[in-house]
């Protein structure tokens, strides 16, 4: 056959096409969507959306959010974004179970990752949680060598495991620097009620709590006030209490969300449980900077925490997961 100065030609924009084209398929982002309960400033969700932010930042990911969603809706908006062509969908599916797993079993081809205390369900819905109870116990430590009225209370939004695992953690890390420590704990019933958190922590403060738990946002405004010490959960809110904030409980949602992202590109997505990768060794959760309080907490309560910090990484201590509702002691 003889090649003709008009088939190089083909052969070369063909080939030119091909060049151009390649790294747009290779490159093509992933279609994520969110769907929250709560404002998604609120601290368990601002993790999420944190994680997703950075994907967005680095090319990975198209990614698009509901909000204040409620229980009844909840579904009809997990349907509306499968239906929109989201690959992913995250979201929390605690107190709608039975409706998110429907959704997830007529949309076998789309990936599901979910906040969840139950199980995985094949094919495609994995769940997550934020096992952070490791960061917990430390700043339980903080605050039984912190506290001088030896009470110290405790707000929390719902006992359910997510939250009991951490103040349970947290009491335990308390007990162990301070056998004399006692606790007060009180649940809101709600995931985002600052006013309502905040009169259950003046509650607790009127009757001797000099240190507070706080698992919900408005606890830490009622310890600013009365003059009190707090502690974080989630996020660290040091920056916004400098003098009444002393360490935080850090959850750091990347490892979970970027794991996701690489299956489901991967074509490898499977039903599965993200939760151990919350654990401290992993980078998923931390303890705080002391910050402000570097100078303010007491040089062998430091060396302690520190010293269970290393043993915690180095595997040489197993911080208990208590899911139990916790008790006053």
């Amino acid at each position: 056959m003889t090649v003709t100065r008009r088939m190089l030609t083909s052969a070369a924009v063909l080939a030119a096409t091909l060049a151009a084209t390649a790294p747009a398929f290779a490159q093509a982002k992933l279609k994520v969507a969110a769907i929250y309960t709560v404002p998604v400033e609120q601290q368990w969700v601002s993790r999420i959306d944190k994680a997703l932010k950075a994907a967005v930042a680095r090319g990975e990911i198209d990614y698009v959010f509901s909000e204040n969603v409620t229980n009844a809706d909840y579904e009809r908006v997990m349907r509306q974004y499968a239906e929109q062509g989201n690959t992913l969908i995250v979201g929390e599916a605690f107190a709608v179970e039975a409706a998110a797993r429907k959704v997830a079993k007529d949309y076998p081809k789309t990936s599901f990752l979910l906040g969840s205390s139950g199980k995985p369900q094949a094919p495609n819905f994995a769940v997550f949680d934020n096992y952070i109870q490791e960061p917990a116990y430390l700043t339980g430590m903080l605050a039984g060598g912190m506290t001088k009225s030896n009470k110290i209370g405790l707000v929390g939004g719902f006992p359910i495991p997510e939250v009991n695992r951490l103040m349970n953690a947290f009491m335990a890390g308390a007990k162990e620097v301070n056998p004399k420590a006692e606790f007060s704990i009180s649940f809101i019933n709600s995931w985002f009620d600052p006013p309502k958190a905040k009169e259950a922590a003046f509650a607790m403060i009127d009757k001797g709590a000099d240190v507070m738990y706080a698992e919900r946002f408005g606890v830490s405004d009622a310890a600013k006030e009365r003059k009190v010490l707090a502690i974080g959960n989630v996020i660290d809110t040091q920056k916004d209490y400098p003098d009444t904030v002393v360490a935080s409980a850090i959850w750091h949602m990347e490892p979970t969300i970027d794991a996701a992202i690489k299956a489901v590109k991967a074509g490898a997505f499977k039903a599965e449980d993200y939760g151990h990768l919350s654990m401290m060794k992993v980078k998923g959760s931390s303890l705080s900077p002391l910050g402000t309080f570097e100078k303010k907490v007491p040089a062998d309560l430091v060396a302690k925490v520190a010293a269970k910090e290393k043993a915690i990484l180095a595997g040489q201590f197993t911080v208990k997961v208590n899911d139990a509702q916790p008790k006053a002691k």
